[in-house]
């Protein structure tokens, strides 16, 4: 699996047992295929693809390299594609997550749909669909609280958070004070930093958040469609400045993933004193920014090149909520950075 990624990544491999290899990505965020060639080995299971921010990888090298080293090792690696991020993506006019053996998708509060937390998994291989029906009728279904803890997400979000959000930090303060008295669930638990599994998953996706991903599934050509509106204006105003832009290709933009040397400084600005919602992926080669990194068993200098984007990457929104004008108040706060 690469760095530059979550610790939803590394850790169901640590909690099957496994462990991690973590290979270095590329200045687009995605792997660097020269190392993932370097890390392969006769104990090799799998090879998690992460299309990252939507950008799809080249699906058509990546398999290649593995199945070559099967083909001269006696190996089958499972590929596994995490589409995460990437839900529509396409490479050469097919979606992604319809190359590897199996695919995820997650459906949490920050992606393309949402039903604030779960996601799917697919596969065109059988005996893994067996098992993960199996796996599904095993976890069992979420209990009533946690639920409805999910369900008022999107509305106080909507309807207090965000709105109360530029008078007096009271929209993060009111966020803080309802995790705190778990009014409302954290995106992350405190024992996934610690590569510890929380006791309220894997489970089976509730009906309730199923109907809320099927109903934003409708919509999808119309988000993406959106997201990519919102990042060609970034890409005209951001031309021709310190910001490295990322590349198109395809990519759907879940977020603008941009590069500046003083990337940390312009998110500590933008949140404390200018009240704009920029995004921190990655602050850390494994994130959150406060994941235990020994407990992924990563240590540092495995991924170069992954830690040094770490320090220098900001994401720009795309999402449906923001209009071209909130695209353009963002803008106008960059312009001192530009």
């Amino acid at each position: 699996m690469q760095a530059f990624t979550c610790n939803a990544v590394a850790n169901p491999i640590l909690w099957a047992g496994l462990n991690p290899a973590y290979v270095d990505c590329a200045d687009n965020f995605n792997m660097d295929f020269e190392d993932l060639k370097s890390k392969l080995t006769r104990q090799t299971k799998a090879v998690i693809i992460q299309h990252t921010f939507g950008l799809p990888v080249n699906m058509d090298e990546v398999t290649s390299i593995v199945r070559q080293f099967d083909q001269l090792n006696g190996t089958k690696i499972i590929i596994i594609e995490d589409c995460a991020h990437a839900l529509g993506a396409e490479f050469n006019g097919k979606k992604v997550g319809t190359f590897g053996d199996v695919a995820f998708y997650s459906f949490s509060r920050d992606k393309v749909i949402s039903s604030v937390y779960g996601g799917m998994a697919v596969t065109n291989d059988e005996e893994i669909g067996k098992k993960l029906e199996e796996l599904q009728k095993e976890f069992g279904m979420s209990g009533l609280f946690w639920v409805k803890q999910q369900l008022l997400h999107p509305l106080l979000l909507y309807f207090v958070i965000l709105p109360l959000y530029n008078f007096l930090d009271l929209g993060k303060i009111f966020l803080v004070l309802s995790q705190y008295s778990h009014v409302l669930s954290k995106a992350v638990s405190w024992k996934e930093k610690r590569g510890l599994r929380p006791d309220y998953f894997p489970k089976a996706l509730p009906n309730a958040l199923a109907q809320m991903a099927l109903y934003q599934f409708h919509k999808l050509d119309t988000f993406n469609a959106h997201r990519k509106k919102i990042a060609e204006f970034y890409y005209q105003e951001l031309q021709e400045t310190k910001f490295v832009l990322p590349k198109k290709e395809n990519n759907i933009f879940l977020r603008f993933a941009v590069q500046h040397p003083q990337a940390h400084e312009i998110l500590y600005e933008s949140w404390t004193n200018r009240n704009i919602l920029l995004g921190d992926w990655y602050r850390s080669p494994i994130d959150p920014h406060d994941t235990k990194l020994e407990e992924m068993r990563y240590e540092k200098g495995m991924c170069p090149n992954a830690e040094y984007l770490a320090k220098r990457t900001l994401n720009l929104p795309t999402h449906i909520n923001i209009s071209l004008d909130d695209a353009k108040r963002i803008i106008h706060f960059l312009t001192k950075y530009k």
